[in-house]
C-alpha cells in the first residue's frame, strides 16, 4: 500500500487519465472529498506539488484552474497502477461516468476576456470538442462589465449562436 500522498497522486493521475478532457480542481476535489481521501488542504498541497513536478499541466481560465495528465504523468501512473485498488479504480470509474457529460460540458464551453492594446476588452467564446475547437470567437467590447456578461452568458448561449452562424453561412 503506497503512502496517503502518493495514493492521492496516483488517484488524480488515474481521474485525468481516464477522461479525454481536463478536469477543474472541484471536480477533482468533489471526487477525493466525496470518499474522504482527505482534507481540502492536503489535496490543494498535493495537486500544487504535481503541477510544480510536471506530472499535470494547469490551464487558468478567468478563476478556474483546468487540470490534464502530462507525458510524465501517464508514464508515472503506467508504473504505479496497481498500486490503486480495484476498489478505489471502480469508484473512480462510477463518478466518471455518472459526472462525465457534465464534465465534459462544462470544458468544452469556455469564455475569457482581457485587456486589449486599444483599451478595450477582447471576449474569447469558444466551443471544443475532443480537442477540436467548432467554434473560436473572439469580440472586442469596450467595458469590462460587457465583457463579464458576455462570458456570464456564452455557456447557455453558445449552441443557439453555433446554429445562427452555420445557418447563415451555409
Amino acid at each position: 500500500m503506497p503512502k496517503p500522498q502518493t495514493l492521492y497522486k496516483l488517484i488524480i493521475l488515474y481521474m485525468l487519465d481516464k477522461v479525454k478532457h481536463p478536469l477543474t480542481n472541484s471536480q477533482i476535489s468533489n471526487f477525493i472529498l466525496d470518499h474522504d481521501y482527505t482534507s481540502y488542504f492536503h489535496l490543494q498541497e498535493t495537486i500544487n506539488d504535481m503541477a510544480e513536478t510536471g506530472l499535470v499541466s494547469v490551464d487558468m481560465v478567468r478563476d478556474t484552474s483546468y487540470y490534464k495528465i502530462t507525458e510524465e504523468g501517464a508514464t508515472t501512473l503506467s508504473y504505479f497502477t496497481n498500486e490503486i485498488s480495484g476498489v478505489i479504480k471502480e469508484e473512480i470509474g462510477a463518478y466518471l461516468e455518472e459526472h462525465g457529460v457534465e464534465m465534459q460540458n462544462r470544458t468544452a464551453v469556455l469564455a475569457d476576456y482581457y485587456k486589449n492594446t486599444a483599451q478595450e476588452y477582447s471576449v474569447r467564446c469558444q466551443v471544443k470538442e475532443r480537442n477540436a475547437r467548432l467554434i473560436d470567437l473572439t469580440l472586442s467590447v469596450p467595458t469590462e462589465e460587457a465583457a463579464r456578461s458576455i462570458c456570464q452568458h456564452w455557456e447557455g448561449k453558445c449552441q443557439e449562436v453555433y446554429a445562427y452562424l452555420m445557418k447563415e453561412l451555409l
